[in-house]
């Protein structure tokens, strides 16, 4: 089944690349012979499904390539679907454009608050400073 990012982009299953492994941890005899541990990789760089713009901003992201490890289950199909959900989860949030930030200035009232907190602290500074009779 392909993995489906957002509307624009789907990936087919021949674009990523699975293996298996022991996960490490406790569990006995069963984490010592089950291959439960999922690691996919998505190699950007040979991809059919990404056009030449998303290239560039995944590239940029990430690299020419993307690994992702699981293995937080017992189970490998659970661990797939982890690994394919991050992978998802990664590549829409490289893509979503940055907003810019628009440039704004302080409003009169915080102008004038800032000014009276300037003034006031240095009025207590300077009620700190002894006076002698020589000055």
């Amino acid at each position: 089944m392909a993995l489906k990012v957002n509307a624009r982009l789907t990936i087919p299953d021949d674009e990523l690349q699975w293996s298996f492994g022991p996960s490490g941890g406790p569990g006995g005899q069963h984490a010592n012979t089950a291959n439960t541990r999922a690691e996919l990789v998505f190699d950007i760089e040979q991809s059919r499904s990404l056009t030449e713009s998303q290239r560039q901003v995944l590239t940029a992201a990430f690299g020419s390539r993307i690994r992702i490890a699981a293995d937080e289950s017992r189970s490998q199909r659970r661990n797939r679907d982890v690994a394919l959900t991050r992978l998802a989860e990664r590549l829409r949030h490289a893509m979503t454009p940055k907003r810019k930030r628009r440039p704004t200035k302080p409003s009169r009232g915080a102008k004038e608050r800032r000014l009276k907190a300037k003034r006031h602290q240095a009025e207590r500074k300077a009620s700190r400073s002894y006076r002698g009779d020589d000055h």
